[in-house]
């Protein structure tokens, strides 16, 4: 079944009934005898089919709806992400079905559920964490064409739209060393991701380098968010010891928390610490100091998805293609010179 749309005839053909007995067990008919009923509903499981109530999307043809999940909509990245998918899905006569999953992946399969009986042509997902995948194959084998953006998940077969964070990372922390510094911390995500795995690495190898030692007790792990970039500088401050004077953070979320913990111990970014983001959303431009970060371009990443997104649903099959885009350092206010060693244990 993989790449084919499991059809009504399908399920019917598998569980041995016609095609009008199937439509009356899915509409809840109380004529089918029991044995029937759960004889067609154990195909429909088997074969991944799902009921859609959209009558004027019967076929996935005829369906103008692309769905799209992100794994964390209160980040403005995701949100410029959904603006760059609307832009191009609209020129092509779809509308958009967004929604959140909030790092769920229970959640995550019930809005991806809800969307398909809702009658989806393809589906956009930024994947929580603990995607697994057969979770992917499931929704492929349906014949639905879906594209993974952002996130990988390894071992999927799906198109996947990702971003080149090792580079990006790599990039960000020379520019500190070139600025000077020797112990750069890296904050913020959680190991467990594959983009954190990548971003990781690439800190680690400009470190390694460089002649720089890494020092796993500056790796601080938190949730990529602004409230996880708090905690995390909180902790690294904390610790005492041989201080950083700068950081590399997972996102920009995660760096807009961290200047936000540096303010709150009376140090400024920029100044007495040096603050690197990744993604360059569009508050990164604007914020004060401006952020030096990797620039991801969410908006357009949004788009090329989309574009992915539509040449599969259009070709009527599911090529994979893996896409890795480019990404550049941006440069602005939030990093400098680091300051003598007892200049920031003071401030601190």
């Amino acid at each position: 079944m993989a790449n084919k749309r499991v059809t009504v005839i399908d399920v019917a053909h598998a569980a041995g009934v016609s095609k009008s007995t199937v439509s009356l067990v899915l509409q809840g008919s109380s004529v089918i005898p029991e044995e029937t009923h759960a004889r067609v509903k154990l195909a429909i499981s088997e074969l991944g089919y799902v009921y859609n109530r959209g009558a004027a999307n019967l076929r996935q043809a005829s369906s103008k709806i692309i769905g799209i999940v992100v794994n964390d909509l209160t980040n403005s990245f995701f949100a410029e992400l959904a603006v760059g998918v609307d832009v191009i899905v609209q020129s092509a006569g779809y509308v958009q079905f967004l929604a959140n999953s909030s790092e769920d992946v229970d959640r995550q399969t019930v809005v991806v559920e809800s969307m398909r009986e809702h009658g989806i042509a393809g589906l956009i997902m930024c994947p929580s964490r603990g995607t697994e995948p057969a979770d992917l194959k499931r929704l492929v084998d349906s014949g639905l064409p879906v594209v993974v953006a952002v996130r990988n998940v390894p071992g999927a077969k799906v198109s996947s739209l990702l971003s080149d964070n090792y580079a990006g990372s790599k990039a960000a922390v020379r520019h500190l060393i070139e600025l000077g510094h020797r112990c750069i911390s890296f904050l913020g995500g959680f190991a467990d991701v594959q983009v954190f795995t990548e971003r990781h690495q690439g800190y680690r190898d400009a470190l390694i380098e460089a002649g720089i030692a890494v020092d796993d007790t500056i790796i601080v792990n938190s949730a990529p968010s602004r409230a996880g970039g708090v905690e995390a500088i909180g902790q690294l401050l904390d610790r005492g010891g041989n201080l950083p004077t700068a950081a590399l953070c997972f996102n920009d979320a995660v760096a807009f928390g961290v200047c936000d913990g540096l303010r709150a111990r009376r140090l400024e970014p920029g100044v007495d610490f040096s603050v690197v983001g990744f993604d360059d959303v569009i508050e990164a431009r604007s914020a004060v100091p401006g952020l030096t970060t990797v620039s991801v371009n969410p908006q357009r990443m949004g788009q090329q998805a989309a574009q992915l997104l539509l040449k599969q649903i259009n070709a009527g099959r599911a090529e994979v293609e893996t896409i890795r885009t480019s990404v550049r350092l941006v440069v602005r206010d939030s990093t400098g010179r680091p300051l003598a060693k007892n200049q920031v244990e003071s401030a601190i």
